[in-house]
């Protein structure tokens, strides 16, 4: 197992060993000849990069088939930490990121550190993090010689958010749509620019959702930058590692941790969404303590829903009773809420004032999550021209309506509503990037 390669990287002894990758032999920080690209003093805004850098990399990269992930994540599940950082970074280089959150998963930092090799981080700014969070995030960089690259929510939604429900809204409607304000679209812009992230997910973290995370995956949910699902490469290094054994090489290799750990945190995330846990409570206890124990997940790591909780069919997956509990999906004031009588009254209407476009969804489908981000950024670039954007919820009671009027056929359907027509026209592609669907409106606007 992979927790036996722990022991030679906390053994000094043992850390010039021939068994370890070529370019993690020489240790020393002193001695390093290998500078992050992130050490860099100039910072940037956002880890997503120009349209000829995308360009560019594009050609010189090769996609690499889901199979051969699959293939590389059973081969790699022996492998320690340091092995399989390796492998990611020399794989990737400058087009992989660690997603640092200012708790434990420094691990991962110094395993990128310890590999010689160029690395990058990032880390999500949520705006309501605790004080000792930001102060880590300081010491880290000082330490490693680094800049993290911080991703921001948009001002304009966090202030419609706050306006319309307050500042705790969460406390009682859950907690999905402010962490989907404040966490996941900012993630969804920052995986944008890149080909794979390398995240710091162990097994036992959650065992109603970590319980199978692989080593290294194809993303299931979130877009890298060639768009489209399959586009980006999710790797998780610790996922076959104990906590205890995390914090064991924290300590042997004297990293920097968050002050927050002394106090009982563990599991650490917003400052009102997190809270110390008792002796003997697992550790995603602390984070959001008034939800199902079963759920603490943000929607970072949506693709962690075990297959036992879903069944399969033509359009999709639902819950097992039939029924759906997640957050609504494509909430911005530029997407129009359209109800059945609103769909009906546009199928009958054959001289309508504007375009419309619409996207029949289900908020539990994983691939509606991620066409999220593309259809509010499209939504966002249509504000004030001649076409409405819209949304209609296709699944329950509504779904045999929409599969008998409105050609639904999987979730996501997008369907554009011309002026001067009574029949829809369905969008044909899988390609889900905003150019993607700005080409197929403008081909019929």
């Amino acid at each position: 197992m992979a927790l036996l390669y722990l022991i030679p990287l906390i053994n000094p002894k043992t850390l010039d060993k021939p068994h370890l990758p070529p370019a993690a032999v020489n240790f020393s920080r002193r001695h390093s000849s290998v500078k992050p690209l992130n050490a860099e003093p100039k910072r940037n805004d956002s880890i997503v990069p120009s349209a000829a850098t995308i360009i560019a990399r594009a050609e010189a990269v090769e996609k690499v088939e889901v199979e051969d992930y699959e293939k590389l994540a059973k081969d790699l599940q022996n492998a320690s930490p340091l092995e399989i950082m390796d492998r990611a970074l020399e794989k990737f280089g400058n087009d992989i990121a660690i997603a640092f959150s200012g708790a434990e998963d420094v691990a991962l930092i110094e395993y990128a550190h310890l590999t010689g090799r160029p690395f990058r981080v990032f880390s999500l700014d949520t705006g309501r993090l605790n004080p000792e969070t930001y102060k880590f995030f300081d010491e880290v960089e000082k330490h490693y010689g680094i800049h993290i690259e911080y991703m921001f929510p948009d001002a304009v939604e966090v202030q419609a958010l706050v306006r319309s429900k307050g500042l705790f809204s969460f406390y009682e409607d859950g907690h999905q749509e402010c962490c989907r304000v404040r966490k996941v679209r900012p993630l969804r812009m920052a995986l944008k620019g890149l080909r794979a992230w390398i995240t710091g997910q162990r097994k036992d973290q959650s065992p109603g959702t970590r319980s199978e995370i692989p080593i290294v995956q194809v993303d299931p949910v979130f877009e890298g930058m060639d768009s489209g699902l399959g586009s980006l490469v999710k790797w998780n290094p610790v996922a076959n590692v104990k906590g205890d054994d995390v914090w064991n090489f924290l300590r042997a290799m004297n990293v920097p941790v968050n002050s927050l750990h002394t106090q009982g945190y563990i599991s650490i995330g917003c400052e009102p969404c997190t809270r110390p846990v008792l002796p003997g409570q697992h550790e995603r206890e602390g984070r959001w303590w008034w939800e199902d124990a079963k759920a603490k997940e943000c929607g970072l790591h949506k693709g962690n829903i075990e297959e036992g909780n879903l069944k399969d069919n033509a359009n999709g997956a639902v819950h097992a009773n039939g029924t759906a509990t997640h957050a609504d999906l494509f909430s911005t004031h530029n997407v129009f809420k359209l109800s059945r009588p609103g769909m009906e009254n546009l199928l009958k209407l054959e001289n309508r004032k504007e375009a419309w476009l619409v996207v029949l969804y289900a908020p539990w489908c994983r691939f509606c999550q991620a066409a999220e981000w593309s259809y509010v950024e499209l939504a966002e670039k249509l504000a004030g021209s001649s076409v409405k954007v819209g949304k209609f919820r296709a699944d329950g009671e509504q779904k045999a309506f929409a599969q008998q009027e409105l050609q639904l056929g999987s979730f996501p359907t997008i369907l554009f509503f011309p002026k001067h027509s009574s029949r829809p026209v369905k969008y044909p592609s899988e390609e889900r990037d905003v150019d993607s669907l700005m080409t197929f409106v403008n081909a019929l606007r």
